[in-house]
């Protein structure tokens, strides 16, 4: 069979399987990045091969590599070309893999064949974050260890190509000498049982995708061709999202519009662990943000807001206000996402201040609230996360030095811990009383920053809830920022196993000596 002819879509694969069991033939299904074809993968699929009469490989998209840095090297078409150009292997597919393993459960083939770089990543990582979930990926598919030359592709990568400057990977040796991964896959584990109350906006971010036609006769615009459309829950729920992927338990507390709420929308797209509290409000919709999107650059180029900014009526602010004294007392921490978009008003905030164990607040500056929505508003939060052109308003300091600007918003807002975000330049934070820490970005591919900030507030305040270092927060916090800006909006959440695969990457290069490529 002609290589192209062995590529086929996952429905198909999933299909094709099933018939090929069916007929008696014993299928192996192999599974993974497959960026460098090297001895050791000849190896493992020749094995797999003769354990059964049909070898399918499925190779992860582009999307969901989370190997560290710079990855993956070859874009999944290639990669899929590359493993399909091999004798031994008989069909091919590229799959999505928002679960681990997932494919393995779908397909269900007669042997999922687990090579030595699998083995080495189980000894490293995936025994401790699966060890009491792996029949969930897994199902009634047996596991063959193949026997083959131990090679892994992420160690030569890792070795062989930089993708940080020397800076960062100074910053990582030491972070490495002083935290062992052991210790931080322990203290992301122990974020489980953290109680979280989170409040805020919800919004519903939708993306038009457009290609330019051409100028327009009679008017000087571009006009733009309508190809497709996607909706995300965003704003609150999705924070509501990244907690409950490292909190067992989460509630989440929102308004919504009285009319066409979109609560079956929303509903679907919350994880399972959040309790969910929706309040409406008969003066406004719920919140839409449209966004159209070149097509070919992916810039966008216009945006929409559909809402009511000012503050929600007294009516419903009561019973808000009534829900949320009953139930504060049973939560470790709450984390307040302020878009300035109307729903917490004066009111809320002191009786959060008043309740809560512990608060955490992201106060957010757009175009519906420029200069209106400043963190000072809050008088005792106990840990604030800002971007840094929200901090630089609301301390009215444009151009100064971020450490001056740091200090100031520790004066204005007696936070124990700040977190300013500053885009390619990283992050700094401050304890109350201390020094700024600056930590660099470990991202190396973007693809959409919507959403990102959301990402590093979450994880950073839940780290801060449960006692961490101000480091290992900003550290924590800059990883799920990296991995937060490869998510188109927010299609989906930064998830556990996600973190704690690149952080065990990003470490693990630094036990690697360096080599010259022949």
């Amino acid at each position: 069979m002609a290589a192209a002819d062995k590529i086929i879509g996952l429905d198909d694969l999933v299909q094709r399987v099933e018939e090929l069991k069916g007929a008696g033939r014993v299928v192996v299904q192999s599974h993974g990045v497959f960026d460098l074809i090297h001895p050791g993968i000849i190896h493992h699929l020749n094995e797999a091969k003769g354990i059964g009469d049909v070898l399918v490989v499925t190779v992860l998209r582009d999307a969901d590599v989370r190997r560290g840095p710079g990855r993956p090297v070859f874009p999944d078409k290639l990669r899929a070309e590359n493993v399909a150009s091999l004798e031994m292997v008989d069909y091919v597919a590229i799959v999505p893999e928002d679960i681990p393993f997932e494919c393995v459960k779908l397909i269900n083939p007669s042997f999922f064949a687990k090579g030595q770089d699998h083995k080495q990543r189980d000894k490293q990582i995936h025994d401790k974050i699966f060890e009491t979930e792996r029949h969930l990926y897994f199902g009634r598919t047996q596991i063959f260890e193949t026997r083959g030359v131990s090679f892994s592709s992420t160690q030569y990568i890792n070795n062989n190509w930089d993708a940080y400057p020397d800076e960062t990977k100074q910053f990582l040796r030491r972070m490495a000498a002083k935290h062992s991964f052991e210790e931080i896959l322990g203290a992301v584990n122990a974020l489980a049982g953290t109680r979280a109350l989170i409040i805020g906006d919800g919004i519903i971010d939708e993306y038009h995708y457009c290609s330019a036609m051409g100028r327009a006769g009679k008017s000087n615009l571009v006009v733009n061709k309508f190809l497709s459309h996607e909706r995300f829950a965003g704003g609150v729920f999705a924070i509501a999202n990244h907690v409950a992927s490292i909190c067992d338990h989460v509630r989440l507390v929102t308004v919504l519009g009285q009319d066409d709420p979109e609560e079956e929308f929303v509903a679907t797209s919350l994880k399972a662990n959040i309790q969910a509290d929706f309040f409406h409000r008969a003066d406004g919709p719920t919140i839409i943000k449209k966004r159209y999107v070149d097509i070919n650059s992916n810039q966008k180029v216009f945006e929409v807001n559909y809402l009511n900014e000012r503050d929600i009526e007294t009516e419903c602010e009561d019973r808000v206000i009534a829900l949320l004294e009953s139930v504060l007392p049973d939560y470790d921490v709450v984390l307040v996402s302020d878009f300035g978009h109307g729903f917490i008003s004066a009111r809320i905030i002191r009786v959060l201040e008043e309740r809560a164990r512990l608060l955490c607040v992201n106060t957010q500056t757009n175009a519906a609230n420029t200069g209106f929505n400043m963190v000072t508003k809050y008088r005792t939060p106990d840990f604030v996360c800002l971007d840094e052109p929200e901090a630089r308003l609301a301390m009215q300091n444009r151009f100064g030095d971020i450490r001056d600007v740091l200090l100031s918003l520790s004066r204005a807002v007696p936070a124990q811990k700040l977190v300013i975000t500053l885009g390619k330049k990283g992050s700094v934070g401050m304890s109350q009383g201390g020094a700024a820490r600056f930590t660099p970005i470990f991202s190396s591919r973007v693809v959409d920053t919507i959403g990102a900030g959301d990402a590093v507030f979450s994880y950073a305040a839940i780290c801060f809830a449960q006692g961490l270092p101000l480091e290992l927060i900003l550290f924590i916090g800059n990883v799920v920022g990296a991995l937060a800006v490869q998510i188109v909006c927010n299609k989906k959440s930064v998830e556990r196993h996600e973190l704690l695969q690149f952080i065990s990457v990003i470490l693990q290069q630094q036990d690697a000596t360096p080599r010259q490529l022949p």
